[in-house]
């Protein structure tokens, strides 16, 4: 009994030492890496490159339909009913082509996109983790935070150790 009061007696003394450590916390502002991460210009210009051949096709056909329409409405009236019907059909078809286009390359982009942040996610987590364990870190928060004082923001070391990590 002696035994196990004194093990609760040095427990109870041990306990202010524990609330009394200084516990070091991080906060990171996602938003702002993934816009000012040196990767992210790098794969956004990765994407305009990829999607650059299959855009200028898009406008190009864009600029044909607006050519057709022209011609169309400037020879109208030359036209039989039959050929205003046909021009007709064949300027809303290409119309609709044009916009099964758009969506497809809109949702091309917007896949790659997310492929593109996600890869970029997974080196954030990584500097994250490098940052934190390098300068001693004992919690750093993502998001969902009320109010972040400076001093605990270290979203520009984190930006600064992508960059690093792009330089090796």
């Amino acid at each position: 009994m002696k035994d196990i009061l004194a093990k609760i007696l040095i427990l109870l003394m041990l306990v202010p030492a524990f609330t009394y450590a200084e516990i070091k916390i991080g906060y990171v502002m996602v938003e702002k890496v993934l816009k000012q991460a040196p990767q992210t210009a790098a794969s956004n210009k990765k994407l305009e490159k990829e999607f650059k051949s299959r855009s200028e096709k898009l406008k190009k056909e864009i600029k044909a339909i607006q050519a057709k329409e022209k011609n169309y409405k400037k020879n109208s009236v030359t036209m039989s009913k039959t050929e205003r019907e046909s021009a007709i059909k064949t300027i809303q078809n290409s119309k609709l082509d044009i916009q099964r286009m758009e969506r497809a390359l809109r949702e091309d982009i917007d896949l790659r996109r997310r492929e593109e942040i996600s890869k970029l996610q997974v080196r954030i987590n990584k500097a994250v983790e490098a940052v934190a364990k390098k300068e001693s870190y004992d919690l750093i928060l993502y998001q969902s935070v009320a109010y972040a004082n400076k001093n605990v923001d270290i979203t520009d070391v984190i930006i600064e150790a992508l960059g690093a990590k792009k330089a090796d």
